[in-house]
């Protein structure tokens, strides 16, 4: 039988008060292990679970003081000693305060839990934000090359301080026994060139597959870029078909830096064939075919190359081909790799511009 009913209620206030704190604490022990996880094995955040650790201590110490109070209180009130009661009438100031504030406290811990979630999908899409340029320009200028029959393929490709590139290159089979490789570069740096680069790659898949004509790709290539195209994007682009039943390799390029050929000895350059892409709608380009021999060499790579810089000299394109002329019986990848640290040696330290090599050896 309960002695004293005020007491009782004081009991139950208790109760109420230590079920409110606990929640707290709950949410603050949620948020703390969640801001711990997201932070494991990084420099930040520690700060931030920190902080949320104290306060799921406070919530929780304020939980069991309550529930302390809860039983004491229920102990005075089915007592009848007179000891219990003068210091008790104190819990009312505390009780009175946490029910006025308990809940501002509880709604603070679940704003605390949505702000750690809201943190973490900030950090999720810069993250997200840092890797769309890498994955796009994995795109355009992939790591991988598709092995083909007959001949081995090398590449490089490091972008420069732009943050998206407008670079690309590429390397198929068109027919059984015919192959295409083509590098090219959109003018500027930024989203807009880049997906300009996009279009130019896939697009000249297309072509290079209803046309045999490299030239007649460009030209066909060309009109539809000066129609849908943004005229400040000028593109470059040097196309290769080689064709292993006939022994040839036919080339066109618009207004590309020159290719250079490694055959029968010596180095050749494969100069342009016609303007850059969309300064003339009606350009024409024209192809020209060398013979193909086994070793054959070919290489190919965009202008941040060639215009490597040191103090006021470029790099070049007699150093490119000085390079490869030293030891042309390298591996296609090898080649690749040498001629831009090469580059880099000459411009004593990172390039500026995107740079973008292929090397195509017929073995």
């Amino acid at each position: 039988m309960v002695a004293q009913p005020w007491l009782a209620a004081a009991a139950v206030l208790c109760l109420i008060a230590t079920i409110l704190w606990g929640r707290a604490s709950s949410r603050m022990a949620r948020a703390a292990r969640r801001i711990e996880a997201e932070t494991a094995g990084g420099t930040t955040g520690d700060e931030a679970a920190e902080l949320a650790r104290i306060a799921y201590e406070k919530d929780l110490h304020n939980a069991v003081l309550y529930l302390v109070l809860t039983v004491g209180l229920g102990v005075a009130a089915v007592s009848r000693s007179p000891w219990f009661e003068i210091p008790l009438l104190a819990v009312g100031i505390p009780v009175a305060v946490t029910l006025r504030f308990a809940p501002r406290v509880a709604d603070e811990a679940r704003h605390a839990e949505n702000r750690s979630m809201l943190e973490r999908r900030a950090e999720e899409v810069l993250v997200q934000q840092d890797l769309a340029p890498r994955r796009w320009s994995e795109r355009l200028a992939p790591e991988e090359l598709p092995p083909i029959e007959g001949f081995e393929l090398g590449r490089v490709y490091e972008p420069g301080s732009g943050l998206m590139a407008g670079d690309f290159y590429d390397v198929y089979q068109t027919g059984p026994r015919r192959i295409a490789c083509l590098i090219g570069d959109v003018a500027g740096h930024g989203v807009e060139p880049s997906i300009t680069a996009f279009q130019v790659k896939y697009l000249l898949r297309n072509f290079l597959l209803q046309y045999r004509d490299p030239a007649q790709a460009l030209e066909e290539l060309n009109k539809v870029l000066s129609v849908t195209g943004r005229p400040e994007d000028l593109v470059s682009v040097c196309v290769v078909v080689f064709d292993t039943e006939a022994g040839t390799l036919r080339h066109a390029s618009a207004g590309h830096p020159a290719a250079w050929l490694w055959h029968d000895g010596g180095m050749r350059p494969l100069r342009a064939t016609g303007p850059l892409l969309t300064l003339d709608p009606e350009a024409s380009y024209v192809s020209r075919e060398l013979p193909l021999l086994p070793g054959d060499l070919l290489l190919l790579y965009t202008d941040g190359l060639a215009e490597a810089r040191s103090g006021g000299q470029l790099f070049g394109e007699e150093r490119i081909a000085a390079i490869v002329r030293r030891d042309p019986g390298q591996d296609a990848d090898t080649i690749a790799k040498s001629v831009l640290a090469a580059a880099r040696d000459f411009a004593s330290g990172r390039l500026t511009d995107d740079v973008a090599i292929l090397v195509v050896r017929r073995n």
